[in-house]
């Protein structure tokens, strides 16, 4: 427990805990969470619209089984294929922001 010792922002948890920004372990920590992030918004965003996966895919022209490992945030994702997950099939528009 000595290594939270001091800390007193959620900053400061994260670096110690995945690295400084940068480090190899930091950005895959990043990634992971952005990912996650993403299939919860989707998740919410299906459910929101009472579809089913089967019924967004069939929608949006992929799979189910694309639509499952988005949301189980598994696998890659292709930026053209969310965005027309999200578009075409929800009618959400996708806005992204770079840091």
């Amino acid at each position: 427990m000595d290594k939270y010792k001091g800390i007193t922002t959620f900053d400061e948890l994260i670096e110690v805990e995945h690295g400084k920004i940068g480090t190899e372990k930091r950005n895959e920590y990043e990634q992971n969470a952005q990912m996650f992030i993403v299939s919860e918004m989707l998740k919410e965003a299906r459910k929101d619209a009472n579809l089913t996966q089967e019924q967004l895919a069939k929608m949006s022209g992929t799979k189910k089984s694309y639509i499952s490992k988005i949301e189980n945030a598994k696998g890659n994702i292709q930026l053209s294929t969310l965005i027309r997950i999200f578009e075409q099939g929800l009618h959400r528009k996708v806005g992204l922001t770079f840091l």
